[in-house]
């Protein structure tokens, strides 16, 4: 499971890049939304994929009973998606008002800011 976990990440990084490297914003955004979901399942995989019990401690105990899963990763992963979701919004916001003056999809013709 982590070999073929491993192949996806380095194919959503693969596809990210070649997104981000074309010219087009919408496929820049796209891209970067890519890179980030590849960078929250590596931190998924790097996290490990075993499945344990939630780490709940139960009434009367001073730590959890037996062995839990790690919630670090957990909550990054989920702050990480917050913080993605976030920054999309805001992308697609000013890529709506980028094209709306330029009318243009091309990074070439959005060099001037004049127009």
């Amino acid at each position: 499971m982590i070999t073929l976990m491993s192949f996806l990440v380095g194919g959503l990084y693969a596809a990210a890049i070649y997104m981000i490297m074309r010219r087009s914003i919408v496929k820049l955004v796209i891209g970067l939304v890519l890179l980030s979901n590849a960078a929250n399942l590596l931190i998924f995989t790097s996290a490990g994929m075993t499945r344990e019990a939630p780490p709940l401690i139960p009434v009367g105990a001073m730590a959890p009973e037996g062995v839990v899963a790690d919630p670090l990763a957990q909550a990054l992963i989920l702050t990480a998606i917050v913080i993605g979701f976030g920054v999309l919004a805001f992308a697609v916001v000013l890529i709506h008002r980028a094209y709306e003056i330029v009318q243009a999809d091309d990074m070439d013709q959005m060099k001037d800011t004049d127009t």
